[in-house]
């Protein structure tokens, strides 16, 4: 019997850790869309595993992992968006608040 790998679980993981670092390294909405991407590969393999669990021998962890990393990497673009918010917030309270126009 030959390993059979469930489709979609690599795609989870590498959507995974690409939401993770092109959040923490490249910019926060590249990483959120990698990230959902992740989560819809990983959910999809998921469903595909529990149809037929017999017929698959890898992959599962691969998937599981993927969702994990998809999760954190939504929450950290997530707080990225919410430090810039709070970044240019102040900035326009300061210029408005000089009143020296």
């Amino acid at each position: 019997m030959n390993p059979i790998e469930l489709p979609k679980s690599k795609n989870a993981l590498t959507m995974g850790i690409l939401s993770i670092v092109l959040t923490l390294f490249c910019c926060g909405p590249f990483g959120a869309i990698f990230g959902i991407l992740g989560l819809n590969d990983a959910n999809a393999a998921i469903r595909t595993y529990e149809a037929n669990p017999d017929a698959y021998s890898t992959g599962l962890e691969n998937a599981k992992t993927g969702k994990i990393l998809s999760y954190i990497g939504i929450g950290l673009a997530v707080l990225y968006l919410i430090f810039i918010i709070i970044y240019f917030g102040v900035i326009a309270a300061l210029v408005m608040g000089s009143g020296e126009f």
